[in-house]
């Protein structure tokens, strides 16, 4: 609403520029503006780490059915927070540039009221588990009490029960995790005798300890997401540049913008979120075990990482001949770049989809929200690796981005970040391979 605001009403509006001089704003204009942006981050932070976890506690994941459902749901999620982009990208941004801002934000405006109005009709009937306590304040408990016990000695294979870990009698509110080998300096915290009074900052229980664990070993997997993200951000830069020498018509007829090309991608991830949902996850459940779930969430990731790779080779590819055809005086035709774009779709559908799941479905129950949000911060944190990298290759390499394209070298360029998420993806498969799931003894309600 203030958006709107801020282009449609003349207090709030800046003055209109005059060629390529314009007018300052107002400190008045400048505070609605960015008070908007600041309000627009603070809110899509909320909405994206808690809606996620809302959406996937309204399945009883008890029944079988139910947990089928639930990662359909997961698809349909990513799917639908793509086709919203895409919606943005085309419709919105043909209102604001050939209408007016005005209208495309009040456009914008309507949509989210629209979607809180639906969010709120739905209230009677949704699930809600109410929050038990803070989950940062339980991670602080474990690392607290395991610093505290640092001196005490655990049996050679330490479990819970009659091995002198603690653990609470049955509660039906808590969902009880089982113990894993690994991080035993964190089982320390739930050793009974240790040094000091056995209150909640000396002595945690298994299922506490084992959260704090989960987190520990999904930092690493985490990591490698940042840099995969970094990946990704080539398709809203470099790949844009590249189109941008290149001959936007198609059939010799129709133009094409080349920033819609990003657009046209969302349309290939629409497809592969079909073909996905449809035709492969039945698939491999067909040919899985009995009451497997078909390709695992690390598994899917896996193939993300090797699509990337491949759609980052393809750049390359493309690019070099690109180049011996501008040295021949000819442009080559951006229908090159659609094999490349079609990859990175895939890459996105199965890598992306996979980290909404595995961070959900990995979390604690108490830290769902927490864990969610780790997805988009590895897709924010990668903008700036990529930045990162850039800065570096201006300074070492600065002929290969050169301001004028076709005097520089691009192709190796994009085979930097073909060798960069090949290590990711190599760096990746070793930690999966490592990697301890969640043994859950009780589910939460």
């Amino acid at each position: 609403v203030l958006l709107t605001l801020s282009a449609a009403i003349s207090p709030f509006r800046p003055s209109s520029c005059q060629g390529l001089s314009c007018p300052p704003a107002s400190r008045t204009q400048f505070s609605v503006f960015f008070a908007a942006l600041y309000l627009t981050s603070i809110g899509t932070g909320g909405v994206k780490s808690a809606l996620l976890p809302f959406g996937a506690e309204q399945y009883d994941d008890s029944s079988p059915e139910e947990s089928r459902r639930k990662q359909s749901f997961f698809t349909w999620f990513f799917g639908a927070i793509n086709l919203g982009i895409f919606v943005a990208g085309t419709l919105v941004s043909w209102l604001q540039q050939n209408v007016s801002w005005a209208l495309g934000f009040g456009v914008s405006a309507l949509c989210l009221l629209l979607a809180a109005a639906g969010f709120l009709a739905g209230t009677p009937w949704y699930r809600v588990q109410l929050p038990a306590g803070s989950p940062l304040r339980d991670i602080l408990r474990v690392v607290v009490a395991s610093v505290k016990k640092r001196k005490t000695r655990l049996p050679a294979a330490a479990g819970q029960g009659d091995l002198g870990l603690h653990e609470v009698a049955e509660d039906d509110d808590l969902q009880k995790l089982a113990h894993t080998k690994g991080l035993r300096c964190l089982d320390k915290a739930a050793a009974k005798g240790g040094d000091g009074h056995e209150g909640p900052w000396n002595l945690c229980t298994v299922s506490e300890v084992e959260a704090v664990k989960i987190l520990a070993r999904m930092v690493p997997i985490w990591v490698t997401c940042v840099l995969y993200a970094a990946s990704l951000g080539q398709m809203t830069t470099t790949f844009i540049q590249q189109g941008m020498t290149m001959d936007n018509k198609l059939l010799g007829r129709v133009k094409v913008p080349v920033a819609s090309m990003v657009s046209i991608e969302v349309v290939f991830m629409l497809l592969w979120v079909l073909l996905h949902d449809a035709v492969i996850m039945p698939l491999a459940r067909r040919w899985a075990q009995a009451g497997s779930a078909g390709l695992s969430q690390l598994q899917r990731m896996g193939v993300g990482r090797v699509l990337v790779v491949l759609a980052m080779a393809t750049a390359a590819l493309v690019e070099s001949r690109r180049l011996r055809v501008a040295g021949a005086g000819r442009k080559m035709g951006i229908a090159w770049q659609v094999p490349q774009f079609v990859l990175v779709a895939g890459s996105d559908v199965f890598c992306g989809i996979a980290q909404l799941e595995f961070f959900y479905g990995e979390a604690p129950a108490s830290m769902r929200s927490i864990c969610s949000a780790f997805s988009f911060l590895a897709l924010s944190l990668g903008f700036y690796v990529n930045s990162v990298v850039v800065t570096a290759v201006a300074a070492l390499r600065p002929g290969w981005l050169a301001a004028n394209l076709n005097e520089g070298h691009l192709d190796y360029y994009f085979w930097l970040w073909a060798v960069i998420s090949a290590g990711n993806l190599l760096l990746y498969l070793l930690l999966a391979a490592r990697y301890t799931p969640k043994q859950v003894l009780r589910h939460s309600p």
